[in-house]
């Protein structure tokens, strides 16, 4: 069918008057519209909609089988009159499931009135059938059909009893069209990106999103608002896990090349935290156009640093990994007897206060300020910078260095050339360019501004080292950064107050996604309940929320098993896995097993291996380098970026999640405890709306105090799935958060 269609409409773009195409009049959809169907093939028809007397058509809906045409006359176009949009209805399907209500029964949205209903941005037509709505079964089954995405949206938050002004705030608005709404202006609505068209066959809309205008909708409303938006300086996107901020991000990269002059230069960087996830960004930015990837630079934050460094000619050595750079704590830590201050500790200390504020002598350490850091005596001071000094010798030692100095030299370079580049620029006002040339040569650059546009994506894991490198290689100015985050997920860094680098971010330049793509409402719903009561930044001097963050999706809840041993959680895991892989063909590529470190990763892989031949493929820092079809299995901190149908979050049980090691600090440094419990819960809540489809829980012994109070009592017992007389029952039912 979707070849029959795409035909049609490139047979209407050469020759709309061909007779071929037996398109006949329908009738008025409007002031200046018109409707109109045609004959993709001897089964298929298409409703179109022209405006500006014919001169322009729009796809609106397809239909398949003998009663095509019946039904494509039956259904309902209208303009929204929040979006703007066309948008179509078909009533007979949503008729014929909304039972007639009872003489008990209230109306499951009889609280609020039509007025307040279509103010929203329900569609009108739907009015008379929401009346006979009086359970959420009838609900979820009318959600079923192809409704207006706005007015599903409305529908589904009111359900979950958010206040309407606060369906206004996070979601009307969000669809709100720039302009006053016309409802009989149908060529302006047509032309409106929040047009949608209907039908059921996603190759169709496939095959004609390439090839025809306007035919659907890309980017929810906000998210492409956003994307196309010029601001006067830079500017921001949040939202929590699945959201679309990257795929935001992406669009962003593509609106900014689309304005560029002809040339062969990359002027926009396209950046985020690690190697994995860049190449994952360069290869989705090449599905957008391959065109893009000529004008655009795109690399990890480190290695952009460490190719600032390399052209300086600076010798400073081969930078460590991340377990040699700990190793190295470790020993400086002996050698100097004070083991009283943790590596990963000192590790962070010397990354986000140290190298973040510059402090180039102990006397400027003494002072700084070390916001969001866990508070220290004046003493304790003086021993960390001790065994920073002697951590820095050992490396000149050893003639080696760190990503995190590397990142620290690289700001500094160029700081350095931007103020080179504002010195010529000076010069340039002050003399007219006279002598400029000669300036130039002899400056030994060539003095301009590394990048004209900078997008930064999973932005709050870049440290102020890497802040300050990106804000020096790009002039302040319309579009110069454009970032895209969320604190809620952020498990590296620290927090960071971009202000305080020279990325000022105000009023509309900032702003916020709330409706999950990917994950149901029923994971979405415990995942959130993980970080429930903490308090995080927006990614500068703010405060942000998941408040208005939901899901479209509607699925599996969550379900918990607990295991008497670690054996036995291993041996049931693996035995769900199958279950899936055989009972309901799930690939095993398609699902993952989440650890809380590397050692449970090691020994989960051996028992599914040895015991059940399961193939297994573990997750590396640059993700998985192999196409084979194993079951997924790495730390929580691996899952980041990454997505699967079905997730099992293991060992997550009291003394693993949270580990018991941050017992220490309860009673001693009660700062460092509340954050070391925060990052837990952030991974948690990665590493859990990974899952699109499903998500299970395990552990043996106690559950985690993350995990819902009464966990250990509601869960399913692992043991069950592992009694040779009885078959797997790990999907005979589901336990919720």
């Amino acid at each position: 069918m979707a070849e029959a269609v795409t035909d049609l409409v490139q047979r209407l773009r050469a020759d709309r008057n061909n007779r071929a195409l037996r398109l006949s009049f329908l009738r008025e959809a409007g002031d200046n519209g018109d409707l109109h169907v045609a004959r993709a093939d001897s089964h298929c028809m298409v409703l179109l909609l022209s405006t500006d007397g014919g001169d322009e058509m729009r796809v609106l809906a397809v239909r398949d089988g003998a009663r095509a045409r019946d039904e494509l006359a039956r259904l309902t176009v209208e303009i929204n009159p929040v979006s703007g949009g066309v948008e179509v209805v078909d009533q007979s399907e949503v008729s014929a499931n909304v039972v007639a209500l009872t003489e008990r029964a209230t109306p499951l949205f009889a609280r609020y009135g039509h007025r307040t209903l279509v103010d929203l941005g329900v569609v009108p037509s739907l009015l008379s059938a929401l009346d006979k709505v009086t359970t959420d079964e009838q609900l979820d089954e009318l959600l079923t059909h192809n409704l207006p995405e706005l007015t599903r949206d409305v529908l589904l938050a009111l359900r979950d009893r958010m206040d309407p002004e606060d369906v206004r705030r996070h979601i009307t608005d969000q669809w709100r069209a720039d302009e006053e709404v016309n409802t009989d202006d149908w060529a302006r609505a047509a032309k409106r990106a929040v047009s949608q068209a209907e039908t059921d066959d996603d190759a169709v809309l496939d095959a004609l999103g390439r090839s025809f205008d306007a035919w659907r909708l890309f980017l929810h409303p906000e998210q492409h608002r956003i994307a196309s938006t010029n601001f006067k300086g830079s500017a921001k996107v949040t939202g929590g896990p699945g959201t679309g901020k990257t795929v935001v991000a992406l669009h962003r990269v593509r609106h900014l090349v689309d304005r560029l002059p002809p040339g062969h230069t990359r002027p926009v960087l396209l950046t985020t935290y690690n190697t994995n996830l860049a190449l994952d960004l360069k290869e989705r930015l090449r599905q957008l156009g391959e065109d893009l990837l000529r004008r655009v630079d795109i690399k990890s934050v480190d290695a952009l640093a460490r190719e600032v460094v390399q052209e300086s000619s600076l010798n400073v050595g081969l930078p460590l990994d991340d377990d040699a750079a700990m190793d190295l704590w470790h020993t400086v830590r002996t050698e100097t007897d004070l083991l009283q201050y943790e590596a990963d500790f000192l590790d962070a200390e010397f990354k986000h206060v140290i190298l973040a504020h510059r402090c180039g002598s102990w006397d400027f350490y003494r002072r700084v300020t070390r916001a969001g850091r866990p508070r220290i005596s004046t003493g304790q001071r003086h021993d960390v910078w001790q065994l920073v000094q002697a951590y820095r010798a050992q490396l000149d030692a050893e003639r080696r260095t760190t990503y995190a100095l590397i990142a620290d030299q690289a700001a500094g370079l160029e700081q350095h050339r931007m103020a080179r580049v504002e010195e010529q620029a000076r010069y340039k006002d002050e003399h007219g360019g006279l002598d400029l040339v000669h300036r130039e040569a002899g400056s030994g650059m060539w003095l301009k501004p590394r990048y004209q546009h900078i997008v930064v994506d999973e932005a709050q894991d870049l440290s102020a080292s890497h802040w300050r490198m990106l804000r020096a290689m790009v002039r302040k100015g319309p579009n110069d950064i454009f970032l895209a985050g969320d604190a809620h997920q952020r498990i590296y860094g620290s927090r960071v107050v971009l202000s305080h680098h020279g990325i000022e971010i105000r009023g509309r330049a900032s702003r916020r996604l709330t409706l999950n793509y990917r994950t149901t409402r029923q994971i979405l719903g415990s995942a959130n309940r993980l970080i429930e009561g903490e308090s995080f930044d927006d990614l500068d001097t703010g405060s942000d929320t998941l408040d208005g963050y939901r899901s479209v999706l509607t699925g599996l809840a969550p379900q918990f098993w607990r295991a008497p041993d670690r054996r036995t959680e291993m041996r049931a895991v693996a035995t769900l896995i199958r279950e899936r892989h055989d009972t309901y063909g799930t690939l095993y590529s398609a699902m993952a097993v989440a650890v809380p470190d590397g050692a449970s990763a090691q020994e989960f892989a051996n028992v599914f291996v040895s015991e059940f031949r399961l193939p297994v493929v573990e997750l590396g820092k640059d993700g998985v380098r192999s196409d084979i079809d194993a079951v997924r299995i790495g730390t929580m901190y691996r899952f980041k970026g990454l997505e699967f149908q079905r997730v099992f979050l293991t060992s997550v049980g009291e003394g693993q999640v949270p580990h018991q090691r941050i017992e220490q600090y309860k009673l001693a440094n009660a700062d460092r405890y509340r954050q070391e419990e925060q990052r837990a819960r952030s991974l948690v809540f990665v590493a859990a709306t990974r899952a699109r489809d499903e998500l299970i829980v395990t552990w043996s012994g106690k559950a985690s105090r993350f995990l819902p109070p009464n966990a250990d009592e509601t869960a399913y017992r692992s043991t069950d799935l592992l009694r040779p007389d009885e078959p797997p029952s790990g999907s005979s039912g589901s336990t919720a958060a």
